[in-house]
């Protein structure tokens, strides 16, 4: 008989067996369900636990003036992140960020308190911050957030050229302007860099694929021609109490814009900091009815189709026009001018001389014009905000609509269309496509953007009658205040009631100026318009617009170096009389008021004594570059004179009001 204790081992060694197996069962299970089961998910988790993949942002290329300026290009700035899942107290850590950034807003703090309460692998925190706040929340040590670099936009000029630039977003996307339109060329590829980490998180590996930059792009624009329109510009509408301007500088033979400006204006690097009305780009975006600036298109089909000679009598008698289904009469400004020529109903703005122009020119043949003229349509694929314009079809103008359009009303459109209108007859009768884009650099390589010659408006005979006659507008017509002394202005003003809640105003203005110069050898085409002036000088293109574009031209034509055309200077003679090594004296009149310089081919001509327009041009005869300070007479030049040069070589051009002796500056 056994013994009892004997027993009882045995009951409990199999307890503890059957124990065992279903230990070792449970285990089995769970493996298998483990290992079969769910071993995707448990893949994906751990991949996603392991391993995460962040997008490297492409460098944006830069935006370039016509000389190389850059307008526009990207910095490194710091992003903040946080990885919610490592924060040991979310509502703690907002506080302290809040507390290190500043700024925040109700709306910013509950904001972040959701995103860092969820448990996630990546959180943005505040994107593209200033270095300053990125250090102070560094300083705080917080596990959990971390910091990369991002690719940030800058405008280093700030408000220069703004709404032709546009602006970007934080995710690196072009917003406005050329940064929008070409955002493809410009943007660049994305790259991504895949971060392993072990079970602690700590990182042990990083495969990248870096990012591809973008192209860069160099515009038309010129970066001093920019300046001076955009200082003028605001000048003239702060001066005249406007609501805001717009002024276009175009080269009328490529179709180049040199400058475009608004006014209100922006800063690109901070657009959050404006309003729409302050980011649009009224060049291009807003209409007005020309009003008599027009009618140079009128008066381009009348001498184009021989409807009309440039001495032709127009009868403007008895100073107005009554016209059916139409209340108000057409007048010209209470004045009755008889019977005009030709050109004087364009020298005098008359309304009524413009209206028998058009009724003889007829409803077929101006509407023809005008949509050769490229009103009623886009100009440019380099601005696809730009509104196409209002112009009724042939069939549907009434006998009023034809006299309305004849002096440039119940017809819209933008100041881009109106001077590239003119810039047609500054050329010579071609339509020129503008464009703001001069080339684009890809793959190191320059691809140039060619001109654009969309049609033929009218022949080079007709340019020259008009442009004639918009001489005559400018010498003594309604254009008096854009002469310039020394050279020809050939112009247009114009001067339109706006259209408020469906009718016009009587007391708001649309004033505008377009005109070329210098008028027989145009290097540029210039429109200013203004938008409800309500300052001293009225409200009319003549006072308010032509300062405006007398001004902005000028300064260009001194910045462009182009010579006078109305009793230019004598011209300089180039000698070759001078023994090597001897200093010849600075330019003198001789007899016949013709200035000698005595200079070999090859060596820097001597320009002290001369003033800054002179000595671009001698320099520029001898393919030298120049860089000008202050103003005045030259009293200094590197290199110094008779010193060999080669063409393209850069000389710089000192100048005082009140110059030393020639020959003093160079002195050791």
């Amino acid at each position: 008989m056994a013994t009892p204790w004997r027993a009882t081992l045995k009951n409990r060694l199999t307890v503890v067996a059957v124990v065992i197996a279903l230990w070792v069962c449970g285990i089995y299970a769970r493996l298998v369900y483990l290992q079969v089961i769910d071993h995707n998910d448990l893949t994906v988790r751990a991949e996603r636990q392991q391993k995460r993949t962040q997008e490297a942002p492409a460098k944006r290329g830069d935006i370039l003036d016509r000389r190389g300026h850059v307008l526009a290009t990207s910095v490194d700035a710091d992003t903040i992140y946080a990885v919610p899942s490592e924060l040991a107290s979310a509502d703690d850590a907002v506080a302290k960020l809040c507390g290190a950034f500043g700024d925040c807003t109700k709306k910013e703090r509950q904001a972040l308190a959701e995103k860092l309460n969820q448990q996630k692998a990546f959180a943005y925190v505040r994107r593209q911050v200033a270095p300053d706040m990125a250090a102070r929340v560094a300083a705080l040590h917080l596990n959990g957030i971390g910091f990369l670099k991002e690719s940030k936009r800058f405008y280093p000029n700030r408000e220069l050229g703004a709404h032709l630039l546009g602006w970007v977003g934080v995710d690196n996307v072009g917003l406005g302007g050329i940064e929008s339109t070409y955002d493809k060329e410009i943007r660049g590829k994305k790259g991504t860099i895949l971060i392993q980490s072990d079970a602690h998180g700590q990182v042990f590996d990083r495969i990248e694929r870096p990012p591809t930059a973008g192209s860069t792009v160099e515009l038309t624009i010129d970066e001093y021609l920019q300046h001076i329109v955009e200082r003028e510009l605001e000048i003239g509408v702060a001066e005249n109490k406007a609501l805001g301007g717009a002024a276009i500088l175009m080269n009328p033979h490529t179709g180049e814009i040199l400058a475009m400006a608004n006014a209100p204006t922006f800063n690109p690097n901070a657009p959050k900091d404006s309003d729409e009305n302050e980011r649009r780009n009224r060049a291009v975006q807003d209409l007005y009815e020309p009003g008599s600036t027009l009618k140079t298109v009128t008066a381009s089909a009348a001498l184009e189709e021989k409807v009309f000679q440039p001495n032709s009598p127009v009868d403007a008698n008895p100073g107005y026009v009554k016209l059916p289904g139409r209340p108000a009469i057409v007048e010209d400004r209470h004045n009755n001018y008889g019977l005009l020529s030709f050109t004087d109903v364009i020298v005098k703005s008359s309304n009524v001389g413009a209206i028998r122009i058009g009724f003889k020119v007829g409803t077929e043949r101006l509407s023809r014009y005008i949509n050769l003229f490229g009103f009623g349509r886009t100009s440019s694929p380099d601005f696809p905000a730009e509104n196409p314009g209002i112009v009724w079809r042939a069939d549907k103008w009434t006998e009023s609509a034809l006299a309305s359009v004849s002096m440039g009303y119940q017809i819209a459109v933008t100041p881009l269309q109106m001077v590239t209108a003119v810039s047609s007859v500054a050329n010579g009768g071609e339509l020129v496509e503008p464009r703001v884009i001069r080339a684009i650099y890809r793959n190191d390589r320059r691809f140039v953007v060619r001109p654009n010659v969309l049609r033929r408006t009218i022949n080079q005979e007709t340019a020259a009658e008009l442009t004639a006659i918009m001489e005559q507008v400018v010498v003594r017509g309604t254009a008096k205040r854009a002469q310039i002394g020394g050279f020809t202005i050939a112009g247009k003003t114009g001067t339109a009631q706006k259209v408020i809640n469906g009718h016009y105003s009587h007391s708001d203005h649309v004033a505008s100026f377009v005109g070329f110069a210098p008028s027989r050898n145009p290097v540029f085409s210039l429109i200013v318009v203004v938008d409800s002036a309500k300052g001293p000088n009225s409200d009319h293109g003549g006072t308010v617009a032509a300062p405006i574009f007398q001004r902005i031209a000028d300064a260009a034509l001194r910045y462009l170096a182009v010579a006078p055309n109305v009793n230019p200077a004598p011209p300089v003679l180039v000698a070759k009389n001078t023994a090597p090594g001897q200093d010849a004296p600075s330019p003198q009149a001789t007899e016949g008021g013709v200035a000698r310089l005595v200079v070999d081919a090859g060596t820097m001509p001597d320009v002290r004594g001369l003033g800054a327009r002179e000595a671009l041009q001698v320099l520029f005869k001898a393919g030298i570059d120049a860089r000008v300070s202050g103003d005045g007479l030259v009293v200094s030049q590197s290199p110094a004179p008779y010193e060999p040069v080669e063409r393209g070589s850069v000389c710089r051009l000192e100048l005082q009001r009140s110059p030393r002796r020639a020959g003093e500056a160079n002195r050791p």
